[in-house]
């Protein structure tokens, strides 16, 4: 019966981890460049956009292709950075536990 309530005392601890990990994740930003900086895409933790930065040079250029892809790949640069911090975000939930994958926690699977 000890373990049990080891085990709960754990469950709990991880409880609270993920908790002040889900709220660290929604405060996280990464910004992703394209073109050489002519597009900025910056992202939250959670993926939603938050602002969008297109250089003039390229939107009076009238190429509204090379501004999509442009848009698409800083997005995409965001998008990657932001996932990252996730993972390492939640990684110091799991405390060096050792869990196994496909439990459907971001960043450990």
């Amino acid at each position: 019966m000890k373990n049990i309530g080891q085990m709960m005392k754990q469950a709990q601890e991880m409880q609270t981890r993920m908790a002040m990990a889900q709220e660290n994740i929604a405060a996280l930003e990464a910004t992703g460049v394209s073109g050489g900086g002519l597009v900025e895409v910056t992202v939250s933790g959670k993926g939603e956009m938050r602002a969008l930065k297109i250089d003039s040079s390229i939107s009076n250029s009238g190429d509204r292709e090379i501004l999509e892809d442009l848009i698409i790949a800083a997005h995409n640069d965001a998008r990657t950075k932001v996932d990252s911090l996730v993972r390492e975000e939640m990684s110091k939930v799991a405390g060096g536990l050792s869990l196994p994958s496909g439990l459907g926690i971001p960043g450990l699977s």
